[in-house]
């Protein structure tokens, strides 16, 4: 009888610890289980943390890209862009939870929407920046083009203005010097004497000019002897700052047909040698000449 009880007991002890064991197994699989299905979370979680940051930075690099357009909408580019890279650190603060993944997604979904739209809108003022550019350019091309033509004819009329200004310009011809004895009954007798020289005839020639302008004309004759004394008035005039010593003025009155000029100039005690002759209009050398006496 207490064989039989024994008996029965130890089936009932070999019973509890085969529940046991087999309790301990089922939570040891259940364990190992559950330890797996949280590492394939937490790395699929990483994974889908790391395409979310990728796809954040490839939307800043395409603001990027835009802003530098330098385009109307720049300032919605870059407040968009401020976006992204605030989302991106709060992205890689996280601890990467699957909730947390959620929200990110969903946001980027927005922000590449709103990325897609913009990009349109930038293609759209790019073309027309185009257009204006190139309508600019051919607006430049005119401009310059008339600008040129316009060089031509300022060059043109200045050529035509030196030609007629040149034109205009009175020829003097024929610059000479004669030298007489006056006798007492007045007949002028021509001499190279100089003690019997008693004045000096300078003559010339203006020459016709149809464009030149007619009226009184003054030239300033300027004789010159072998010691360099100025014979005459020896009067000095004063042109813009220059000055001009001379023995006489010839005026007279053009009227743009060829005109003889003669001009007697009295003196006493002529100096023998070379005399030199020079005729101004103003301070310009027009003409010159010289003469000898012995």
């Amino acid at each position: 009888m207490e064989n039989h009880k024994s008996t029965n007991a130890l089936k009932a002890v070999i019973l509890v610890l085969s529940i046991l064991l087999l309790g301990s197994l089922f939570y040891i699989y259940k364990l190992s289980t559950d330890t797996r299905e949280l590492q394939t979370q937490v790395t699929s979680t990483k994974t889908e943390k790391n395409t979310i940051l990728k796809d954040l930075q490839d939307l800043k690099a395409t603001y990027d890209a835009a802003i530098a357009e330098k385009t109307e909408i720049s300032d919605e580019l870059i407040e968009e862009r401020e976006k992204v890279v605030g989302l991106m650190a709060q992205l890689e603060k996280s601890k990467g939870d699957a909730a947390a993944m959620a929200k990110y997604k969903k946001q980027l979904v927005e922000l590449q929407a709103k990325m897609k739209n913009l990009m349109q809108e930038v293609e759209v003022l790019k073309k027309e920046n185009t257009k204006l550019t190139t309508n600019l350019d051919s607006t430049k091309v005119v401009l310059a083009d008339a600008k040129n033509y316009n060089q031509v004819l300022v060059g043109q009329n200045e050529e035509l203005s030196k030609t007629v200004e040149k034109g205009s310009k009175l020829t003097v011809l024929n610059l000479k010097t004669a030298t007489f004895k006056l006798r007492s009954s007045g007949k002028q007798i021509e001499t190279d004497k100089a003690s019997r020289v008693d004045f000096l005839r300078v003559s010339f020639t203006i020459a016709e000019n149809s464009i030149a302008k007619s009226g009184d004309k003054t030239y300033y004759v300027q004789i010159i002897d072998s010691k360099n004394n100025v014979l005459g008035e020896k009067t000095t005039a004063d042109f813009n700052g220059q000055s001009l010593t001379y023995s006489f003025t010839a005026s007279v009155k053009y009227e743009n047909k060829t005109l003889q000029v003669i001009h007697d100039l009295p003196g006493k005690s002529f100096e023998k040698g070379t005399y030199f002759v020079n005729l101004y209009d103003k301070t310009e050398l027009v003409s010159k000449s010289s003469f000898t006496l012995r």
